[in-house]
């Protein structure tokens, strides 16, 4: 990676520069008794700063912490749990946790709880820079984005610092800062299928029966589900994202006549689970995520992350300040948000295929043929690499839905925790054992 890439992209005197600069300088500013002022211990004690960041494995690589304790001058510390832990850790011990990185599934849950504060949008240098998805509830073009599921903008705002409810308008506090997200679709073999695959429908096609699979989640396979349902006309949900019981119990039972004719050979709950159906040829057409796609070819087996008429079902996480921060580390947590927008992390994340919120300055970390190729949806003009160095995709390449409007812009719903989620498991648990 350029050396420039490491360099913080803000011009002029920012807090964090500040702030940095005066914890360096502190020690000999006191040794020459020129200490004087509430500031100064501030940059005294920043270089013993410390924040934990607990969040899920794919948003928080160790790298994240180790570059930003690198920029910053003080320390980020990283845990990565799993979903259900991350999100009992935040509701139940809050005190120990500094900085919560959650998906906007778990946010509903969460914010009646109290457990984190209002985010003065006034402190986030990027927030005028940041996808109108969130900010609006609007695409590029100015066409309202989907509001099914748990989408962003529903759970962006707060009325005032201490509210244990988002408000649907746009005010001086946010719940969260937007990070990673992604457009979700289906996987398929073209080797195994030759003809083109146009629709959500094809999921539930006869002609893929024993080689379809499906994400045993119920939050995301239900999901999937119904955007076949809708693209086959058997019914139009009026939220796929918060169905009621007559909702799931339809889809449910379609789910179980298909599973009657042998249609599904697998529900797979781990990544690599779905690289192997899909790189064996067990499965030619299934639930995916974008970097397992990616993990097929690199075996040298054709696999296309497929673009669908019906549109995308996308998902995001976002990172919150927990309600005991104040004085020094509050500040410290804002200068962490913002460096968090500030490109490094967008440039890293990038090379996972995935977005930031502020690609403007995502695009300065990453090189014309990245940008290019991630961003612009333009062939590869060398190979492709991870954010570890190791090729993933070979030049002349295009990447998979095109550009980045080209796919957060048909953005159909958003993944959620439903209101009637206990049910929705028990249905699918059936299902699944039938």
């Amino acid at each position: 990676m350029k050396d420039k890439k490491h360099k913080i992209w803000n011009k002029g005197i920012t807090r964090r520069k500040m702030l940095k600069t005066m914890a360096t300088a502190a020690g000999t500013a006191i040794g020459a008794g020129a200490f004087s002022g509430f500031p100064m211990v501030w940059a005294q004690k920043l270089k013993d700063v410390k924040l934990l960041h607990v969040g899920s494995p794919y948003s928080i690589p160790a790298e994240i912490a180790k570059q930003a304790t690198k920029d910053l001058g003080f320390e980020i510390e990283s845990q990565a749990l799993a979903s259900d832990v991350l999100q009992t850790r935040v509701l139940t011990q809050a005190k120990t946790v500094d900085i919560a990185d959650l998906s906007y599934v778990v946010w509903p849950r969460v914010i009646p709880r109290g457990v984190c504060q209002g985010i003065e949008i006034s402190k986030i240098k990027e927030w005028n820079n940041m996808v109108p998805i969130f900010t609006q509830g609007k695409n590029a073009d100015g066409s309202p984005s989907s509001m099914e599921g748990s989408a962003p903008y529903k759970l962006m705002y707060l009325e005032k610092p201490d509210a244990r409810k988002t408000v649907k308008k746009q005010t001086d506090y946010a719940l969260s800062v937007p990070t990673i997200y992604n457009a979700d679709t289906l996987g398929i073999r073209p080797d195994l299928i030759n003809r083109p695959i146009e629709k959500w429908s094809e999921l539930f096609n006869p002609e893929f029966r024993g080689k379809a699979g499906l994400i045993d989640y119920p939050g995301v396979g239900i999901m999937d589900s119904a955007m076949a349902i809708e693209s086959m006309g058997k019914h139009k949900y009026a939220d796929k994202g918060n169905m009621t019981r007559e909702e799931i119990d339809l889809t449910v039972g379609y789910l179980k006549k298909l599973k009657a004719q042998g249609h599904w050979r697998a529900f797979w709950t781990h990544f690599d689970e779905s690289v192997n159906l899909m790189a064996s040829g067990e499965v030619i057409i299934q639930s995916m995520w974008s970097p397992a796609v990616t993990a097929v070819r690199a075996r040298g087996i054709p696999c296309v992350y497929q673009p669908l008429k019906e549109g995308y079902r996308a998902w995001g996480n976002s990172l919150g300040i927990m309600k005991h921060l104040s004085g020094l580390k509050l500040e410290a947590a804002y200068e962490y948000l913002n460096w968090y927008l500030s490109g490094w992390y967008g440039g890293f994340i990038a090379r996972q295929g995935y977005y930031s919120a502020v690609p403007s300055t995502a695009k300065k970390f990453l090189t014309s043929d990245e940008w290019n190729y991630w961003y612009e949806g333009k062939p590869a003009q060398n190979d492709i690499l991870d954010p570890y160095g190791k090729a993933q995709e070979k030049a002349g390449h295009v990447r998979d839905g095109g550009s980045f409007w080209e796919r957060m812009g048909k953005i159909a719903c958003w993944n959620a925790v439903m209101k009637e989620d206990r049910y929705l498991t028990k249905k699918w648990n059936e299902f699944v054992a039938s």
